[in-house]
């Protein structure tokens, strides 16, 4: 429990069944005036009723705020990420994960603004969003207080949630009063599902848990082709056309859907120690990580690429664990950045039923030379005679532990 008293809390507020309850548990509770913040990240949703249902729950026009975040969200925080092709447990493209911090670091911009004493989030005790929001939160203003409902209120089933609903005159919808067949988060990044019906990671997932993409065995008989342009390891352009973030991945996510990319059933390791499966819909995001790959393979030296490789799973662990405003992700961030100055030019791919593949790749930048890997006679660049004393040098320590033991007789 929050210790002493609140005045003021923001509230990240979506708008539906939960979030409404949190609200006016906060007020019967606290006692407490509620501002609400609703951000837009490319979920696809309407956000405006957001604001109509504060305005019926009592919330003052001027305590609630609708902002549009999707080209802070791609800029700042989804493109940072890709640079540093980051993949947590070598499969999940992170899309809930990076999306808490911009809605935390917003919500204590608010709290400032409105001279708020503390925020409140409606992420689980079970989750990992609880931690990402509340880090976000103490890593920005050290001294402010968190209300984390589920961690704090009596309810122990949907039933009394909704009961508490009715009783205070909050609307539902009549497929929200029984427990969903599964819960779901969305961005501009990406779809994620879990819970219920995906419990049993033995079953396979019900086609209707799907969203955001189209059947692969459904999609197209015949592929699509396209570029991307990079600039300094950002995407700029699709087909040639410079693009703003948010809407080159918009644009990505469309092609994405239409051929049935970015499906991924994963069991995954929870930060708070438990194992959970998700179903992730991530197109463009897809499309995207090996077009970015795709154009490193040209420019990056052999040494940086590896580097970036090995140290791409800490990376990616940060944020999975909510430590994006931490001091050991912003140096690794700076690390990214430095090897992406070379990272421009063009990636050609090929979309096809569920797959996504480099086809091409140019860059004036590139390291490619075909005059040292050319198998044609009279090529004078690379002496192949100079490899005899590559290979002895790099054998001979294997040569040295070879006879210790022959003269240890061991």
């Amino acid at each position: 429990m929050t210790k002493g008293p609140i005045k003021k809390v923001v509230l990240a507020y979506s708008g539906g069944l939960d979030t409404s309850i949190i609200l006016k548990w906060l007020q019967t509770t606290y006692g407490c005036e509620v501002v609400t913040f609703t951000a837009d990240l490319g979920q696809g949703a309407e956000l405006e009723p957001a604001r109509a249902k504060a305005l019926a729950l009592g919330i003052k026009p001027e305590n609630i705020f609708v902002e549009d975040l999707r080209e802070e969200f791609v800029r700042d925080y989804v493109f940072p990420m890709f640079r540093a092709n980051a993949l947590y447990e070598g499969q999940y493209l992170l899309g809930t994960s990076i999306a808490r911090p911009l809605i935390a670091k917003r919500q204590i911009e608010i709290a400032e603004k409105v001279g708020a004493d503390a925020v409140a989030h409606g992420a689980t005790g079970k989750g990992n969003d609880q931690v990402r929001f509340e880090l976000t939160y103490y890593a920005l203003k050290p001294d402010v207080k968190v209300i984390a409902p589920w961690r704090e209120w009596d309810f122990r089933s949907r039933e009394a949630l909704v009961a508490f609903a009715e009783k205070n005159q909050i609307p539902i919808a009549k497929d929200k009063r029984g427990e969903a067949p599964f819960s779901t988060d969305a961005n501009l990044l990406h779809t994620s599902s879990e819970g219920k019906v995906l419990e049993n990671p033995a079953e396979e997932v019900p086609d209707y848990v799907y969203s955001r993409t189209v059947d692969p065995g459904a999609a197209p008989d015949e592929p699509d082709y396209l570029t991307v342009d990079f600039e300094g390891g950002d995407a700029v352009a699709l087909d040639g056309k410079t693009m703003s973030p948010a809407a080159l991945l918009a644009r990505l996510n469309a092609l994405g859907r239409r051929h049935g990319i970015g499906r991924l059933d994963l069991v995954e390791n929870r930060f708070v120690g438990m194992k959970s499966r998700g179903l992730y819909e991530t197109p463009g995001g897809t499309i995207l990580l090996a077009a970015h790959r795709g154009i490193e393979q040209i420019t990056l030296d052999r040494g940086a690429a590896h580097l970036k490789d090995e140290l791409m799973p800490k990376y990616a662990e940060l944020i999975y664990y909510g430590f994006w405003f931490a001091p050991e992700r912003e140096m690794l961030q700076a690390a990214i950045d430095l090897s992406q100055k070379f990272v421009s030019g063009r990636a050609r791919l090929k979309l096809y039923k569920g797959g996504v593949g480099v086809v091409g790749r140019e860059s004036k930048y590139s390291l490619y030379d075909p005059e040292l890997v050319t198998f044609e006679e009279g090529k004078v660049a690379f002496d192949q005679r100079d490899a005899e004393g590559f290979i002895r040098l790099n054998a001979l320590r294997l040569r040295m532990l070879v006879q210790r033991r022959r003269k240890l007789k061991l």
